[in-house]
């Protein structure tokens, strides 16, 4: 086999290692065929490295679920992108003409096909292709780096905060974990908007860190009870918006801190699935509770022109490709703060 492309396989659960695939042929009719450039990590790959695919999947699995990359060649009938174009792929295999697909409810397909990097092979490696209406093209005025964090981190955070939670100016929106890849975004686009911001983290110094970033109230969920400190903060009121994506541990605070007619948006529970709560409290509160998970194309479009406007993403650190298990370790302990990347 010519080793002419490098590519980062899960060979079992948590073992890892950079191999040379075959170049893959050149694009079919309407596909794509991309230069990864940089890979983007998050905890659906902390999960795939446990195992936990949540469906059958075959070893070795190419990983990476988020990437940025420039186009080399198009198939047939392609006419949305051209060589040389830079461009954020879909990482979920969606059908397009299921009634979700059509209503661009992408992240409801009927048919999905797996996510890439965690069901099917994904972007971390130099050439791959790619169906060509599942790519988004970058605008100019933003970075390979930046565009990186938008398939699943950044798209994320603006389908829920707008298509879900329908976050207002002026609004106050608790946000768990600032100092996450999501939960760094969150802050950015919230302030971006006039919004009052209240955010916890776990130590002194991400405090500081949230506090840089335009954070207007900063919780050590570790010192204090956080709901109590809202309470105070709001006026016994509570928050317009609850961002939730930690679980288990912060559930019942998260709904102590809402408003009567709050909205709780939650996409995720790396502290835990399962979770109690209490119906007269939803129903006398008329809480709103949504769930959300990846995002829609136009989500993935709007963020990179929010990006292009300059509410960036906060990247951490950016790896090589052989550095990918302690980049992963470092995700998996929590020990950091905004977004880790490989760079091909």
């Amino acid at each position: 086999m010519e080793a002419v492309n490098r590519a980062l396989q899960l060979l079992a659960d948590r073992q890892v290692a950079v191999t040379a695939l075959d170049a893959p042929p050149p694009p079919g009719p309407h596909e794509v065929q991309l230069r990864v450039r940089v890979v983007g990590l998050n905890h659906i790959d902390v999960w795939g490295f446990r195992g936990m695919a949540f469906a059958k999947r075959l070893y070795p699995l190419t990983v990476g679920a988020e990437s940025a990359c420039e186009v080399v060649a198009v198939g047939e009938g392609v006419t949305n992108v051209q060589p040389g174009d830079r461009v954020v792929p879909y990482s979920a295999l969606t059908c397009g003409v299921c009634p979700a697909c059509r209503r661009g409810r992408d992240n409801l397909c009927e048919n999905v096909a797996g996510v890439r990097g965690f069901h099917v092979g994904g972007f971390a490696q130099d050439l791959t292709n790619h169906p060509a209406r599942l790519v988004v093209k970058i605008p100019d005025a933003v970075s390979l780096q930046d565009a990186a964090c938008v398939a699943v981190a950044y798209g994320t955070v603006e389908h829920m905060l707008f298509d879900n939670a329908q976050l207002e100016p002026g609004e106050t929106v608790l946000v768990h974990a600032g100092g996450s890849g999501i939960g760094s975004i969150a802050i950015r686009i919230a302030k971006s908007l006039g919004c009052t911001v209240i955010t916890t983290v776990g130590t002194a110094d991400k405090m500081e860190k949230a506090k840089a970033l335009g954070a207007d109230h900063v919780i050590n969920y570790r010192e204090d009870r956080f709901e109590g400190v809202v309470r105070k903060l709001t006026a016994k009121k509570g928050v317009d918006v609850v961002f939730e994506h930690t679980g288990a541990d912060t559930w019942a605070g998260s709904l102590l801190s809402m408003k009567r007619g709050g909205r709780l948006v939650t996409c995720g529970a790396t502290s835990g699935p399962t979770a109690s709560i209490n119906l007269m409290q939803l129903f006398q509160q008329q809480y709103r509770i949504i769930g959300s998970f990846g995002s829609p194309l136009s989500a993935i479009a709007r963020a990179l022109e929010r990006i292009a406007s300059g509410v960036k993403p906060v990247i951490d650190t950016v790896y090589g490709l052989e550095d990918f298990e302690p980049a992963l370790a470092r995700l998996e302990s929590r020990d950091v703060f905004g977004k880790l990347l490989i760079e091909l």
